[in-house]
């Protein structure tokens, strides 16, 4: 399933899961994705049929590792596994701490 980008660059991910990565700041700050983890869909999410856009701030150490998330909005049942699996990607090593909004789709259709 294809992905955009706020940039405009698509990502390609198998599964029901979409990803999208965009910038927080003015200026472009793009940190290239090394490592993705999928999330898993929560069960009780999809018995419940339910899906839908997590959008999550992350914060990227130098190192490219995660160092934290804050939900900017989604469906309570879909944050825990969007904050999970994006809490395991790598970026691009950078000489300073960053950030960047993610957007993590639930798509019951691709089930």
């Amino acid at each position: 399933m294809p992905i955009q980008l706020r940039s405009s660059r698509p990502f390609v991910v198998a599964g029901s899961v979409a990803l999208c990565v965009t910038s927080a700041f003015a200026a472009p700050v793009h940190r290239a994705i090394v490592t993705r983890v999928a999330p898993a869909y929560p069960e009780l999410a999809r018995r419940m049929h339910v899906g839908g856009k997590v959008v999550l701030l992350v914060t990227i150490k130098p190192d490219g590792s995660v160092s934290g998330t804050k939900v900017e909005s989604g469906h309570a049942l879909l944050v825990p596994a969007a904050q999970d699996a994006v809490s395991h990607w790598r970026f691009a090593p950078d000489s300073d701490t960053s950030e960047s909004e993610v957007e993590v789709n639930f798509n019951l259709d691709n089930q």
